[in-house]
């Protein structure tokens, strides 16, 4: 892994214009808001989004905050009640992340939501995401850019210690202001359930735990309704097979092979399976390597049923 290969670019009119076209063309790249430096990718595009897994070495496929530029856009992509709306225009552009139930109409590749049918949701304050945001004119998944599992970033140096060689390029704007990630709030009911503790103290009480609906919970994502088996190279009677490689299956996450493919397409295909009339779902052997890990750990996830 040579940092050669990532560039670090002040941010100008110029940087994020090269930005937006990398962006564009399904590459992730490191830009600042207001409380971490993030890696953002097109959040309509399943494989720009599985770049950012690929870079971070991310163990799972958690759902990603997506980044807009205001409350308009916002609502394009989730249904907001009364409370959601006052919230969002009480403390929007800033670090609060909104998890709502996502419009049926919303153009969002699924690996972003991880299947769920809630889509976690900021409009952040920062002058370059947001001039990032309007330049590609696409929402933007964008987790803390850094490595799985290191510190996050507050500073462009930081970036590349942790990410250098795997990604085309760092925007600096110098020190983040806030520095920590924002508060996640649930608004998908009738009573706000606070999700991950942030910048924006709203006198919530805190549960850890609980299904995965958001960055920074440690629990289950979404899982299909039947059976799941993994390791399969032959489906059993009943059985919808999702193949990969020479595994051919009633569907494929990729003919080739490839873990980049098979990531954008694997909750598209559970989704798929799920919805048949099999009894059951197979999935053929993933390679444990690179984001064949990420596949397997999320799979792994997927076979465990709530209270199990």
């Amino acid at each position: 892994m040579d940092a050669s290969n990532t560039r670090v670019l002040p941010v100008s009119d110029a940087a994020i214009d090269e930005a937006a076209r990398l962006i564009l063309a399904g590459q992730p790249v490191a830009v600042p808001t207001e409380t971490v430096y993030g890696l953002a990718a097109d959040a309509t595009n399943a494989e720009a989004v599985a770049r950012i897994y690929a870079a971070k070495g991310r163990p799972s496929f958690n759902p990603l905050i997506v980044h807009v530029p205001d409350l308009d856009a916002a609502e394009k992509l989730a249904v907001f009640s009364e409370q959601a709306r006052a919230l969002a225009k009480q403390y929007w552009p800033g670090p609060l992340t909104l998890v709502l139930p996502k419009r049926e109409s919303a153009h969002l590749a699924s690996i972003v939501t991880a299947g769920l049918a809630t889509v976690a949701i900021r409009v952040p304050r920062h002058p370059a995401m947001q001039a990032l945001l309007r330049a590609t004119g696409r929402p933007l998944a964008a987790p803390s850019a850094n490595a799985s599992g290191s510190i996050s970033p507050t500073r462009a140096d930081h970036v590349l210690k942790s990410l250098g060689g795997r990604i085309p390029l760092v925007l600096d704007a110098g020190p983040t202001q806030v520095g920590l990630e924002s508060t996640i709030l649930a608004a998908d009911g009738e009573q706000l359930r606070l999700l991950r503790l942030g910048p924006i103290d709203l006198g919530l009480a805190f549960e850890p735990g609980g299904k995965v609906q958001a960055p920074g919970m440690l629990a289950r994502h979404y899982a299909p309704a039947k059976p799941l088996r993994l390791d399969a190279i032959d489906a059993r009677p009943g059985e919808y097979l999702i193949g990969f490689g020479p595994v051919a299956g009633d569907a494929s996450l990729s003919r080739s092979g490839d873990l980049l493919e098979a990531a954008a397409r694997l909750f598209d295909l559970l989704h798929q399976a799920d919805a048949s009339e099999a009894v059951g779902i197979a999935v053929a052997p993933i390679p444990a390597e690179r984001l064949g890990l990420a596949i397997r750990d999320r799979l792994g996830r997927a076979t465990h049923r709530e209270g199990e």
